[in-house]
């Protein structure tokens, strides 16, 4: 389907100055504007609603060396997939930022800058799903808008976390949270604490390190993975075995979650494994989990050698599960390596002794904490988690797209946006019809 040259004008205008839409889309980043390409392909009126400046996150909250994980053949939203020279390597931040840019540039969505939304609530005197008439009301920082259906494709990183000990620390000592890290030349001289490894937390410590700056890494639990094996990039492995695809209810209850943290991997310089032994070897000093700052020192946990082997574990089964389909499937392809085997082993669970006094600055890559605070629907559980079925609320016509785990691994990355929002798309289509019918 190819959407026509430009949308429909948008917007009714009320005797109260209260403009009427069919469709909102909050969030002009690659889930909304993935959500808007559909919706103008479908010619239905709407408008897509953004805070801050289209795709802002790209420019604003990558790091200068930043690239993508994942090969560019999976960066494919809606009418629009990569189609440059190097479909097996690694977008760098400025050729995410062409790419997607074009992708905006190539049908003109109907967006809205500058227009903070600050309350949705459902029309009428209860939850939408107890209100026949159904509809919202979208307050924003420009004025109310009235909408049948209502998509928050806001994703699911909203406000940096920062732990509180943070506070503890002395004033004039540096700290900045991944989202705000640009490079080592813009932290003061001396040695870094990064904290967590978390894809972030990882590729910020290998940024640090390469440029021969001191880094103390504090070491989670985050799993990792290999960046090739038995002569192909891990993610095209996973991908031929149908992995990503599952549907998350699917999995083990433990796994379906949004907060459950990123296999770290890389595709700096071609794509690479990150493997933290292998910087220790070469300078890179690793502790335990940060667990507190008291009396000028910071305190570790005493896991440093269980997670190491946590994420070595994860390596090796992933692997594994690719002998496994190489194996089912009679396939000619090189021999793997053997298992991954620790060739450094901390000499104690919790690192070095690390006085505050001893690093310039800290670097917290400890992830974001969801901000829906704005919404006003019942759709959410004890935890603040959006309940849905792939994106579909039982709130009628509120829908969530863009989330990690939305529906498959892939739900909140390029490879797996354009399915979902191709659902969704289904049912705001359905509903629009319906309204029609009824003569609403």
């Amino acid at each position: 389907m190819t959407p026509p040259d430009a949308a429909a004008p948008t917007g009714i205008q009320t005797p109260t100055g209260i403009e009427t839409l069919p469709v909102v889309v909050i969030g002009g980043g690659q889930a909304g504007l993935a959500m808007s390409w559909h919706l103008v392909a479908d010619g239905v009126e709407h408008a897509v609603l953004e805070r801050d400046t289209a795709l802002h996150t790209w420019r604003d909250a990558r790091w200068d060396a930043f690239c993508l994980v994942t090969p560019n053949w999976q960066c494919q939203l809606p009418g629009y997939a990569y189609d440059g020279p190097d479909p097996d390597g690694f977008m760098v931040r400025s050729e995410i930022i062409d790419w997607l840019d074009g992708y905006r540039a190539s049908f003109d969505p109907p967006l809205r800058e500058g227009t903070a939304v600050t309350s949705l609530r459902p029309l009428g005197d209860g939850p939408g799903a107890e209100d026949p008439a159904g509809g919202f009301t979208v307050q924003t920082d420009a004025g109310t808008i009235t909408a049948d259906q209502v998509v928050v494709a806001t994703g699911g990183y909203h406000t940096p976390a920062v732990p509180r000990l943070a506070e503890r620390l002395p004033e004039d000592l540096h700290q900045v949270h991944s989202a705000a890290y640009t490079s080592p030349a813009a932290l003061p001289d001396g040695p870094v604490l990064v904290v967590g490894t978390g894809q972030s937390g990882a590729q910020i410590a290998e940024d640090l390190h390469l440029a021969g700056r001191r880094v103390h890494l504090a070491v989670g639990n985050a799993p990792r993975f290999a960046r090739r094996y038995r002569g192909r990039d891990v993610i095209a492995w996973m991908h031929d075995t149908g992995h990503y695809a599952k549907p998350v209810t699917d999995r083990p209850l433990a796994e379906r979650t949004q907060d459950r943290t990123n296999h770290y991997v890389t595709g700096r310089g071609g794509g690479r494994d990150i493997d933290l032994r292998a910087f220790a070897r070469d300078g890179m000093v690793l502790h335990g989990r940060l667990t507190g700052v008291a009396r000028g020192r910071f305190h570790f946990a005493a896991d440093l050698a269980a997670n190491l082997d946590a994420a070595d574990e994860v390596y090796n089964g992933i692997n594994g599960l690719i002998d496994e389909h190489i194996a089912a499937h009679g396939l000619d392809v090189p021999i793997g390596p053997s298992r991954y085997r620790a060739d450094w082993v901390p000499a104690a669970d919790t690192g070095p002794r690390l006085d505050v006094g001893d690093v310039a600055a800290v670097v917290w890559a400890t992830g974001f904490t969801r901000g829906y605070g704005w919404l006003h629907a019942g759709v959410f559980d004890g935890a603040g988690h959006p309940q849905h079925r792939r994106g579909v609320t039982a709130v009628p016509g509120l829908y969530f797209l863009g989330l990690p785990w939305l529906h498959t691994w892939g739900s909140g990355r390029f490879a797996g946006i354009a399915p979902d929002a191709a659902h969704l798309a289904d049912h705001i289509r359905e509903r629009v019809r319906a309204r029609c019918r009824d003569g609403r």
